[in-house]
C-alpha cells in the first residue's frame, strides 16, 4: 500500500480510471458482438462510434480500431449483397409466374 499522500490519491484515481475503462471495453465487446451477430447498419454504426471512442481514449490501438472498423463495414457490404441476390431472384420467379 502507498505511504505518500500523493501515491494514495493517485491509486483511488486509478481505481476510478480502471473502472471506467473496463465499462467502456465491455460495452465495446457487446456492442461488435451484436454486429456480428446480425449485421444491421444501426448495430454495425453504433459499434464503429464505440470503436473510435475506445480509441480515442486509448483504451484500444488506433490500429485494431481501423481493423474492427473494416470488418464490420465489410459484413455490411455483404449483407446487402446477399439481400440484394435474393430480393432478385424472388422478383425473377415471380416474372417466371
Amino acid at each position: 500500500m502507498p505511504v505518500i499522500k500523493s501515491a494514495k490519491k493517485k491509486l483511488r484515481r486509478d481505481k476510478k480510471v480502471r473502472k471506467r475503462n473496463s465499462l467502456t471495453k465491455i460495452s465495446l465487446e457487446n456492442a461488435i458482438k451484436a454486429a456480428r451477430k446480425s449485421p444491421t447498419s444501426e448495430k454495425v454504426r453504433k459499434a464503429t462510434i464505440l470503436v473510435d471512442k475506445a480509441a480515442k481514449k486509448n483504451i484500444i490501438h488506433s490500429n485494431k480500431a481501423s481493423r474492427i472498423k473494416s470488418s464490420l463495414s465489410k459484413l455490411i457490404k455483404t449483407n446487402k449483397k446477399s439481400t440484394a441476390k435474393s430480393t432478385k431472384k424472388t422478383a425473377a420467379a415471380k416474372a417466371k409466374k
